[in-house]
This record gives C-alpha cells, sequence and structure tokens, in this order.
C-alpha cells in the first residue's frame, strides 16, 4: 500500500514537471515571437517585391533624352541568375524603361552575356562592352532596327571598356592579362582594318612590380580608358586606387589623381571623366566607389584640390555631367540611375536591376559645366528619390554607422556596416529589404539554438526511447 509521503513526493514530482512543462512552453512562445519579428521584414519585402522590374521612381525633372542604363547582372563562375539579369535596357523622359537587350536567350551572332559600357555613337547606334566565360564582345547596335551593325570579338577576359576612336580604331581597358606569374594589363589601340595593334601601354613598365601588393591575376583591374584628347588617353587602374592620364606620344603620365591605398583620395574608383573647364583648369569627375560617392576634382596650382562630392550611394561606378548642370549617376547596387542636383537631390529616378554598370544620356562622359562654374561646390548626401527607394529609407549599415558613431567601436562599425552594406546585395533575393537579410541572418542561429534546447531537454526521453528500442532489438523483437 502506497505511504502518504509516497504520495506526497509523487504529486509534488508532478507539480515539477508540469511547471517545466509551462516554463518550456512560454520558453516556445516567446521564441516563436521573437522569430516571428525577425521574419516579419521578409514578409514585407515579398509582398512589395520590386523584383527584376525597369521603371521609375521619382521623374520631378523629366529627361529631354533617351538614357541608356547597361546593367551587369549577376553570375558565378559563368552562370548567370535569371532573376539578376545582365541586359542593355533605355528609359524615356518619364523613366519608363524597355529591355534592348538580354544576357539570357538573347538572339545575337555571338554569346554576349555580361554587359559594361554602352556608349551611344554619332549615328546613334550603341557601342556596347560585352563579355562571356571565353572573352569580350564589343558590337555597334542599332536600337531602331534592333540589331548589330559590326561585331569583334577577343580573347581578353572580363574587359568593361572599349571605345571606337579615330574612326575605325577601338581604344580597350585590357584587365586580367596575367600569365606565368606575371601581369601584363595594358590599355590598347586596335585597329579594325587591318587587325592589329598599333599600340599598347603596359602597366608593369610605369609602376613598381609591388604595387597593389604584387602581381596578381587582377593586379590593375583597369575598368575604363577614354580619348579626352590628340594623343591622350584617361586610364582607371581600379585597384591602384588612382586615375591617370597618359600622352600617347611620350609614354609619360601627364596627370596622376589618387595613389595606391590612400583611400581618403579614391577608394577602387570606376568611370571618370576629364575635361578642361571654363576657367581652363582640368577637372574629373569620378564615381568613387568603394567611398559610395561621386567627387569631382580641379587642378589648381600643380596640384588636386577636391571640389564637390554627394555621399550616400551604394557602390556607383559611373557619374556624368550632364548639359543642365545636374549629374547622371550609376547606384549600382541600389539597382537605379539617378540624376541628382548639384545639392545631391533625386529629380530624376530609373530602377534598373541587377547592379546596373553604365548610364548614358546623349553623348558619352560628361557634357557639362564644372562645378566650379556654377558657383557649387562641398560635401552633399544623396536625398530624394521614391518612397519605397534606397534614399528615403535607412537600411541596417545606416544605423550602425549612426549607433557607433563617436563611441570607441566607431571604426569597427563603419568596417562591418561597409561590408555588410557592399557584400550582402550579392547573397540576397533582388525582393529582400536590407533588414530582412538581417532579421534572417539573426533567425538562422536562433532557430538552431532553439534545436538544440529541445535536444537537451528531451535528452532523458530520447535515451530512454533508446534504450527501450535497444532492448527490442536483443531480445529479438522486431523493431
Amino acid at each position: 500500500m502506497e505511504s502518504v509521503s509516497e504520495r506526497l513526493r509523487a504529486r509534488l514530482a508532478g507539480t515539477r514537471r508540469r511547471l517545466a512543462e509551462s516554463r518550456a512552453w512560454r520558453a516556445r512562445a516567446v521564441l516563436l515571437v521573437v522569430l516571428l519579428l525577425l521574419l516579419s521584414p521578409t514578409v514585407v519585402s515579398a509582398a512589395t517585391d520590386r523584383g527584376t522590374r525597369l521603371g521609375p521612381g521619382t521623374v520631378e525633372q523629366p529627361a529631354e533624352n533617351t538614357t541608356y542604363v547597361s546593367v551587369q547582372g549577376f553570375h558565378f563562375k559563368g552562370v548567370g541568375n535569371e532573376k539578376k539579369p545582365a541586359r542593355v535596357v533605355a528609359a524615356d523622359g518619364d523613366a519608363t524603361g524597355r529591355e534592348l537587350i538580354s544576357g539570357v536567350d538573347n538572339d545575337l551572332a555571338f554569346p554576349a552575356r555580361w554587359f559594361y559600357d554602352a556608349d551611344p555613337l554619332p549615328n546613334g547606334n550603341l557601342l556596347v562592352t560585352s563579355t562571356n566565360p571565353g572573352g569580350t564582345v564589343v558590337f555597334s547596335y542599332d536600337p531602331a532596327a534592333d540589331e548589330v551593325a559590326w561585331s569583334e570579338q577577343f580573347d581578353f577576359h572580363d574587359t568593361h571598356d572599349v571605345d571606337l576612336i579615330n574612326g575605325d580604331q577601338l581604344l580597350i581597358a585590357n584587365m586580367r592579362e596575367y600569365e606565368d606569374g606575371v601581369s601584363n594589363d595594358r590599355i590598347l589601340v586596335y585597329d579594325r582594318g587591318n587587325d592589329s595593334v598599333v599600340w599598347e601601354w603596359t602597366f608593369n613598365q610605369h609602376y613598381p612590380n609591388s604595387t597593389e601588393g604584387g602581381f596578381k591575376p587582377d593586379w590593375t583591374h583597369v575598368n575604363d580608358v577614354d580619348k579626352v584628347g590628340d594623343g591622350r588617353y584617361l586610364a582607371s587602374p581600379r585597384n591602384f586606387d588612382q586615375v591617370i592620364l597618359v600622352n600617347r606620344s611620350t609614354n609619360d603620365i601627364e596627370y596622376r589623381l589618387g595613389s595606391d591605398g590612400n583611400h581618403s583620395r579614391l577608394f577602387e574608383q570606376h568611370n571618370p571623366d576629364f575635361w578642361v573647364d571654363e576657367q581652363g583648369n582640368p577637372t574629373i569627375l569620378v564615381a568613387d566607389s568603394e567611398n559610395d560617392r561621386v567627387v569631382e576634382f580641379t587642378h589648381e596650382d600643380g596640384r588636386w584640390r577636391e571640389v564637390w562630392s554627394v555621399g550616400g550611394f551604394n557602390w556607383p561606378r559611373d557619374a556624368d555631367r550632364l548639359p543642365n548642370g545636374n549629374t547622371l549617376v550609376t547606384d549600382s547596387l541600389n539597382h537605379r540611375a539617378v540624376e541628382i542636383t548639384p545639392e545631391g537631390e533625386v529629380v530624376w529616378e530609373f530602377y534598373a536591376a541587377w547592379a546596373p554598370y553604365d548610364s548614358e544620356r546623349g553623348a558619352p562622359g560628361s557634357n557639362g559645366p564644372s562645378m566650379a562654374a556654377m558657383g557649387e561646390g562641398g560635401s552633399h548626401e544623396v536625398t530624394g528619390g521614391a518612397g519605397e527607394g534606397p534614399a528615403s529609407q535607412e537600411t541596417f549599415p545606416d544605423w550602425l554607422r549612426g549607433s557607433t558613431a563617436g563611441t570607441p567601436v566607431e571604426s569597427l562599425g563603419e568596417e562591418v556596416a561597409d561590408s555588410y552594406q557592399h557584400i550582402t546585395p550579392f547573397l540576397r533575393p533582388v525582393w529582400m529589404s536590407s533588414w530582412a537579410l538581417l532579421g534572417v541572418f539573426l533567425a538562422i542561429p536562433l532557430l538552431l539554438g532553439w534545436g538544440v534546447g529541445e535536444l537537451v531537454y528531451a535528452r532523458r526521453r530520447i535515451a530512454a526511447a533508446l534504450r527501450e528500442l535497444a532492448g527490442r532489438g536483443s531480445s529479438g523483437e522486431r523493431v
């Protein structure tokens, strides 16, 4: 017969079990609420998905001419992503877009897969620089007839810029020329008429081999070269953090803006433009990509002086001065092209996912006044844009920078914010916001921890079940 003390112990044990179960369910409920909160931005992002559509954001000042945008797209080891497509597109004055050429299933007579520079030519065609797993294809495309007038193919890997100069010659930025441990990155002029290279300028003959830590497969990453005068070429060795103007006659560097590793000046820039302003001063406008800004310099008294900048972009890769004094910026990882005023306000906005590279309106490059000529200058932040656009939203990197500013961990916060801002767009789906991806990152370890906790909590029951299975097996019972 069961004693009173045994019954009490049994009741206490039952009470403890019920309390433990109650606490466990309360903990599960709290964890579930936290997970729902973390994943709610993902639900919102999915419900408001912009996807890969082409179209307008803010249009306060309609453009007078067509804007052509080359969209690099995302690819990994030669394989494209249909949800992050490469294409060449056109936007009208109201930023209504249409696709001209697709990097997926195009009917071109050559394998163009990813697109970089797309420059309007005087005859109305576009000179398009494209690449494929085997090399580079440059072609003249007629948008009106939707056909290719001519094309040239090279075994150069990952070329970002080819320009048509001197009638029938091609000026080429030839990066990744690496063989047997030596980098032969160069800029060159190819004559289409006689199928030969008529001039070349190799970087290792003008820079110490130790630059950028020494030779490597992608040593200079020279991403742009423009003819800026008779026999004068502006080049952008991105990895060297500088822009140079080369004189073809002497092979000398006439001007050099920036220096290797001086990221306060330039940090892995793209697509610089050079002109002599109304006051006779050499001027450079450049997309200072890793510093997330566009910046203008003028050359006075033998040195380059920063005149104007606008920050707050996400990896801008092209900036052109327009005749009206505004600047057309390719805001690559915000997947848009924007026209901004000298104060940085967005007055025209065109979304073009995924990772646009180059935007052109009118003749290629900058065709407007310098900031000095307009009496403008200073440092500004980009503002405006569509209500759901990146210029109007605080992202996680923005919050992190603001939260750590003025604290002992400010530099760490800036470093983490920069890495998150530049790397995560390649990881997240096109419909997912910065905050949504952060929620997923935080939810994953929470789910894993929850699972481990449940295993620990149920360890006795699991052990008993395993012992029972083992006992059945040893006694010959069917398991």
